[in-house]
């Protein structure tokens, strides 16, 4: 059987996507077949012209006609269309793969994982937080289930990023609060919160977050628009920072921006146990950081590109690193392996939910100046 998959967007995350799945039969003869049937937009003569470059065999501009009429259904447009098309297609019996944040609103996320529950779970409903398919991360899960690290005591990220930094830089869409739910909180503190949740949110390790402190900052109120002379407000936060406790009583900070100058794409994650600690950087995304208590000497840096690590067996000889586009491939490959086998499939709609909970207390604590009890 050959999916059909319909893909609505084909900007930044159509094309990571359309180069994953055209990836997939070549690395992962095992990936069920699929077809790019349709992709879906607004402007017809972009969208034509797209199709042509990504692959698929014709387009829409309608999302509506699409969401039942395929095998699968990718929504990777802006965040405010992704619950009513998503929704659309679950309701049609559609498996779904969402872009994150879930939603730009708590009560959107809400809608989306109630939709995901009532089509029950033969029907995946997957949220894009590539970062989980990174071969390190995946190593460094395996260390933290089998207790390498002890007692987790301390969790840091943080998501530096600068391409907001000149004052001058145009407004979009990801400036706008209807549109964008909200700034880099959304947009890259939702990949930190699901990060962290995956690696330590076992009752065995740190558990989910109980309670978290919360301040946002927009440093620019408006910005211009591109090819005119206007200005429209910014009205969404330009950087992030928050306090979290665990349910082990672990502590927390994390943080993001998109005025950190210098840093282009820097997500970081650091444990830090009784028995140890670990350290990741995406900008060395093939690289683990991993310090033992028996070892006084500092941190070991372990290449996670040997054939036994995770996915690697599927791509070069060890040395030969991988990138942030292989993410993309591996995280299709698992979802529409869930989708052709009628299995569960994870990050999921609930994981999308847990995470957006995250954000919205941390919104909420910088509205109230206090901090805000997660139950």
């Amino acid at each position: 059987m050959t999916l059909e998959v319909g893909v609505l967007g084909y900007r930044f995350m159509g094309k990571a996507h359309a180069n994953a799945m055209a990836r997939l039969p070549m690395f992962f003869p095992d990936a069920p077949e699929i077809e790019r049937s349709v992709l879906v937009g607004r402007d017809e003569d972009a969208l034509t012209e797209a199709a042509d470059r990504l692959g698929f065999a014709s387009i829409s501009t309608d999302w509506a006609e699409v969401v039942d009429d395929v095998d699968v259904f990718y929504n990777l447009g802006p965040n405010h269309v992704h619950a009513e098309p998503s929704i659309a297609a679950l309701k049609a019996g559609t498996p779904v793969f969402c872009e994150k944040p879930l939603a730009p609103t708590l009560a959107d996320a809400e809608s989306m994982a109630e939709a995901a529950r009532e089509a029950g779970d033969d029907v995946p409903a997957g949220c894009a937080f590539n970062y989980r398919f990174v071969p390190a991360i995946r190593y460094a899960k395996r260390l933290l289930d089998d207790g390498a690290l002890g007692e987790i005591r301390h969790v840091r990220g943080r998501y530096l990023q600068d391409w907001l930094v000149d004052p001058e830089a145009p407004w979009s869409w990801r400036n706008d609060e209807e549109m964008a739910g909200s700034g880099a909180l959304g947009d890259l503190g939702a990949h930190t919160v699901d990060l962290l949740r995956f690696l330590v949110g076992d009752d065995d390790l740190a558990g989910e977050i109980e309670r978290i402190s919360g301040h946002l900052q927009t440093f620019v109120d408006e910005r211009p628009v591109e090819g005119s002379d206007e200005t429209r407000p910014v009205t969404v936060d330009d950087a992030y920072s928050a306090q979290l406790e665990y349910e082990n009583g672990a502590m927390g900070t994390i943080e993001a921006t998109r005025n950190a100058t210098g840093h282009k794409n820097d997500h970081t994650i650091e444990i830090h146990g009784s028995e140890g600690s670990l350290r990741f950087s995406l900008e060395r995304l093939n690289e683990l950081e991993v310090l033992r208590t028996d070892d006084n000497r500092g941190y070991e840096t372990i290449l996670v590109t040997d054939e036994d690590d995770p996915y690697v067996d599927h791509w070069w000889p060890p040395g030969h690193v991988l990138g942030w586009e292989h993410t993309f491939v591996h995280e299709n490959y698992e979802f529409l392996s869930a989708v052709a086998d009628g299995s569960e499939f994870a990050p999921n709609f609930e994981d999308g939910l847990a995470a957006q909970r995250v954000l919205a207390a941390i919104e909420e604590s910088d509205d109230r100046g206090e901090w805000i009890e997660l139950g």
